[in-house]
């Protein structure tokens, strides 16, 4: 009883001390509960939207459901036929078929798409019963005829539409426009997706090409029949070729294609929600440290009247205990309203989710407890074994214990030997033949060179400071002077401050040389591998429509227009061995828009009747040579016999390991409405037309706002703002861990003050004035700020240029330091440190001289 009331009042007594590290926990608590909450409440949504979409039994094409954009540009089908089949089936109380596609882009009258931008599809059908499930009419009525179409409501409103607009809907079959007569809301949360409903002849005729076809058949069962049955019943009147499944089926099918992508989106949270603790793990290591060293006189009293180590150790780790309690509890709660800001973050991203479905599992604060109090106490267990090594004597002495310089000795040995052990893993990376070999090595060389540079930290403090001061404080006149020696006072606590800012900036440092080489990878590639002028894509990873190609093959200024199409294909080499390979069937001029380099043969030889090209790599692990023929099982065709007229480098990144034919080629062996539209096209503009041809080319697509036209210049920079985006992305993630460090350099400070608080009462009684006392507290903040920056950016480099050498052997063989971003975050940890020192430098200004000198 008289530990846990020593530890109580010693928590409550330093409690404005404790705040900044129970925010550290809070924080990554709050990261790590947020990212259960918003992940589960995600999965909520959808498995609520699957449950109320999905049919007793639906009887759809064997294939439907692999590709949501088939390359065909039309969806898998079936006979109309088959739902009056079905509907005899035992057990089946109605059947009606169905029509969805995917493969289409919405347009109101402004030519604007209506689909989200958040990735979610755009989805066209028909309405049906099954629909009643999980929508209801809120206004106008269901679509008519061919004129008519009806829109989800969380569309309607995003985009104001309202009954009497027009919408056009673009498909490969044609474009149709019809008159908005209704508007149907969900009774389920819709995450985003944009949907439009036409009368079933209408969808059939626009959507898979005629009438009599349908996606697939819903069939409803008769009161007492399990869906187990009921699918059972169904089969038995089918032959096999269709896939049939039970509603849970098609639920579970669904929410594992969500699924993985949650999953993803998860662990990579969860991934910075560590990355936040293990820098809060230095935060309350130097809080406690501290607070034991202040109370060295206290604890040597303690022990002179009786208290064991083990009570003095057990005392600190329950104050470490209240922390964590407090700090978790905090955390749980700001998680939640985490998850809530994610989630309208979403929202105003398009992707809908209610709070409605927010869902916090009992799982979720469990975990977010235990971590926190874990994390706390085992960061507090060094400070408090060291406190409870005190011996009575200490109370004798002035508050602080001498380092121990043995164990210093001993931590620069083990730092070493982990720094040096990191750096060998890097270099052996960096030797690789293959990248996946080489990442092993450079998880464990970050790893162990991470953990060296925090074990070496107090003896690197030493040397780094003195060196930043130099060239920083020294300016600054005695002022200077006195900040730098107040950061050399205690390498360990300068050295484990710097080390929680180290690991943020690091990251951020690695991930900039890795973005910043692959740009400048794929640009230099671009510049050498890529004769076309223009690149004719979709945003939206839809095929290029026929009528699109059309207006493309006749825009003026354009020398040749290549199609490019890939065509999955089954390939059974000379050597017997078969692999599902996908062959790019393209024109001839398609040799003229990239320029690959062949290793055996003649690319042009390539494009001509029944010949093919293939990888360097695969012609190697199959003993291929030009004049070889392979084997081609076309997907949805038949099998070809194409003899090997060329053999290409694979030592590039555009199209690696590509395997080319002519399109006349693969035309003999696939039928035509099953090859596969363009994903993307190429454009080779007249000499010096390059400016009326760009400008025909847009003026082709204008009315397909789906596909965009990009000269080299618009590629790369398009490239260079995707990897962009992906990086501001990670360093907004990662700013919580620099947050938390920063914590630890004003909590550091602030306590280093309190540790101060005569010797500064001393310095201001001899004339060291108020400005000075700040601007002292103030430097010594950003020399401390500064280390942790040089050691993070140092290292981060170190990582990014390792993990470029591994990008190097997939193509990416650019290294980029990006010097700009570096000199940047170096001179911001300076206004970091600034920013942390203002509170602990006005606190300390406002210390009474008098009282100052009298505190003990």
């Amino acid at each position: 009883m008289t530990v846990w009331k020593t530890s109580m009042r010693n928590f409550f007594a330093h409690k404005g001390r404790m705040a900044l590290s129970a925010v550290a926990v809070l924080l990554s608590v709050a990261f790590v509960s947020g990212t259960l909450v918003f992940t589960d409440t995600m999965n909520t949504t959808f498995d609520k939207l699957f449950a109320a979409t999905a049919s007793d039994v639906t009887v759809s094409p064997k294939g439907s459901g692999d590709d949501d954009n088939p390359r065909t540009g039309k969806p898998e089908s079936l006979p109309a036929s088959l739902v009056d089949k079905v509907a005899k089936a035992e057990g089946a109380k109605s059947a009606e078929g169905s029509v969805s596609s995917m493969s289409v882009t919405v347009v109101n009258s402004a030519n604007k798409d209506m689909g989200s931008s958040n990735g979610a599809p755009t989805i066209a059908g028909n309405w049906n019963q099954n629909d009643l499930k999980a929508m209801e009419i809120s206004s106008g009525h269901a679509p008519r005829g061919p004129t008519e179409v009806m829109v989800d409501a969380d569309t309607a409103e995003k985009h104001h539409l309202k009954l009497g607009d027009e919408l056009r809907t673009i498909s490969v079959t044609g474009d149709l426009t019809a008159r908005i007569t209704g508007i149907a809301s969900f009774k389920v949360t819709n995450p985003g997706a944009a949907v439009v409903y036409f009368d079933t002849a209408t969808a059939q005729r626009e959507l898979l090409g005629k009438e009599g076809l349908f996606t697939g058949v819903s069939v409803t069962a008769a009161a007492g029949v399990s869906d187990e049955q009921l699918k059972r019943n169904v089969a038995k009147t089918l032959d096999g070729t269709y896939k049939l499944q039970t509603a849970k089926e098609a639920a579970d099918s669904g929410r594992e294609d969500v699924g993985s992508f949650l999953d993803v989106m998860k662990y990579a949270m969860l991934g910075f929600a560590g990355i936040a603790l293990l820098v809060g793990i230095f935060l309350i290591v130097n809080t406690f440290s501290m607070l034991v060293a202040q109370r060295t006189r206290e604890i040597g009293l303690m022990r002179a009247i009786g208290s064991s180590r083990k009570q003095i150790n057990r005392s600190v780790l329950l104050e470490a205990l209240l922390l964590g309690i407090f700090g978790s509890i905090a955390g749980v709660a700001a998680g939640v309203g985490l998850a809530v800001g994610l989630m309208k973050l979403m929202g105003s991203m398009g992707m809908e989710l209610s709070t409605r479905d927010l869902t916090v599992k009992w799982t979720t604060p469990v975990v977010g407890l235990v971590l926190g109090i874990v994390v706390t106490v085992v960061a507090a267990y060094i400070p408090a074994r060291r406190g409870g090594k005190i011996s009575p004597m200490a109370a004798l002495r002035d508050a602080g214990t001498p380092a121990d310089g043995k164990a210093g000795r001993i931590r620069a040995g083990i730092g070493l030997l982990l720094t040096g052990a990191g750096a060998a893993a890097l270099l052996v990376a960096t030797q690789a033949d293959k990248a996946s070999e080489g990442s092993i090595f450079l998880g464990l060389g970050v790893v162990l060179s991470l953990l060296g540079f925090v074990v070496i930290g107090p003896l690197l403090a030493g040397v780094v400071v003195r060196a930043l001061s130099a060239v920083v404080l020294r300016m600054f006149g005695p002022v200077g002077r006195l900040a730098e020696r107040n950061a050399l006072r205690n390498p360990r606590r300068t050295g484990a401050t710097g080390a929680a800012l180290m690991i943020g900036l690091a990251l951020v440092a690695c991930l900039s040389v890795v973005g910043s080489s692959m740009v400048a990878s794929a640009t230099d590639e671009l510049d050498k591998s890529v004769g076309a002028d223009f690149i004719i894509s979709s945003g939206k990873n839809q095929p290029i429509m026929p009528q699109v190609e059309k207006a493309l093959q006749k825009a003026p200024h354009i020398e040749h227009v290549t199609n490019y199409k890939g065509v999955a294909a089954k390939l059974t080499a000379p050597d017997g061995k078969t692999e599902d390979e996908e062959v790019i069937a393209a024109n001839p001029t398609y040799a003229q828009d990239l320029r690959r380099e062949t290793v055996a043969g003649e690319l042009s030889a390539a494009y001509g009747k029944d010949a093919m090209s293939v990888g360097d790599r695969y012609a190697k692990e199959h003993g291929i040579k030009v004049g070889d023929k392979i084997e081609v099982a076309f997907k949805n065709g038949r099998t070809a016999g194409l003899k090997v007229a060329a053999i290409t480098s694979d030592d590039t990144n555009v199209d690696k390991g590509a395997m080319y034919t002519n399109i006349t080629t693969a035309a003999q062996y696939v039928p035509a409405d099953r090859m596969p539209k363009n994903m993307i096209m190429f454009a080779k503009a007249e000499d010096g037309k390059e400016k009326e041809a760009y400008a025909s080319l847009k003026a082709s697509v204008a009315k397909y706002p789906q596909y965009k036209v990009q000269n080299q210049t618009d590629f790369k920079q398009d490239l260079k703002d995707q990897i962009g985006q992906l990086l501001n992305i990670v360093y907004g993630l990662l700013a919580l861990a620099i947050i938390v460090a920063v914590l630890g350099v004003v909590n550091t400070l602030a306590l280093s003050v309190v540790e101060r608080t005569r010797e500064i009462g001393l310095m201001r009684a001899i004339g060291l004035s108020r400005r000075q006392l700040r601007r002292m507290i103030r430097l010594e903040s950003v020399v401390i700020a500064l280390f942790g920056a040089l050691l993070g950016l140092g290292l981060g480099m170190g990582w990014g240029t390792a993990a470029q050498k591994l990008l190097a052997l997939e193509g990416l063989g650019v290294l980029e330091i990006p010097w700009t971003t570096i000199i940047t975050v170096f001179v911001g940890s300076a206004f970091v440190g600034l920013f942390a020192a203002l509170v602990p430098a006005f606190r300390a200004g406002r210390m009474n001289v008098l009282n100052a000198i009298a505190t003990e």
